[in-house]
């Protein structure tokens, strides 16, 4: 399996995105609302978000902290269509995949992805600062 396909992967449900992201379970909603995020949903119609849409949060979360209004933050952060490469994949594998994982799984998953998140090499994870006081090295 690919990095990017990895990153794109639905794994977390809401309450664990608000821990990661200090957001609120409305904030979240209200940036789905606006295209900036768009979660993948389950049969249940559950939103369920990879490790793009965490990152792509604390950006959101990041901007917001400086000022910028909701419009700037389209700007700056084009809306994500659910044809796009950003887009949160939920197919049946990656359904599969999920129910499989345990905690701890999905623990290490991220940590590895904290750790070693970058894109390209040398470059650092968005989420990494932010993230990284939840795990100790």
């Amino acid at each position: 399996m690919t990095d990017e396909i990895r990153r794109n992967m639905a794994l977390f449900p809401i309450g664990i995105v608000m821990k990661l992201t200090d957001l609120t379970a409305r904030q979240i909603r209200y940036y789905e609302q606006h295209e900036l995020i768009i979660p993948a949903r389950t049969a249940g119609n559950q939103r369920l978000y990879s490790f793009n849409d965490v990152a792509r949060l604390l950006e959101i979360k990041d901007l917001i902290e400086k000022g910028v209004n909701i419009a700037g933050i389209k700007q700056v952060l084009l809306p994500v269509s659910k044809d796009s490469e950003d887009a949160t994949v939920m197919n049946e594998q990656s359904e599969v995949k999920r129910r499989e994982m345990t905690d701890t799984q999905l623990h290490r998953m991220l940590k590895q992805q904290l750790l070693g998140g970058g894109k390209r090499p040398g470059q650092v994870s968005l989420i990494q600062g932010e993230l990284s006081r939840f795990f100790k090295k």
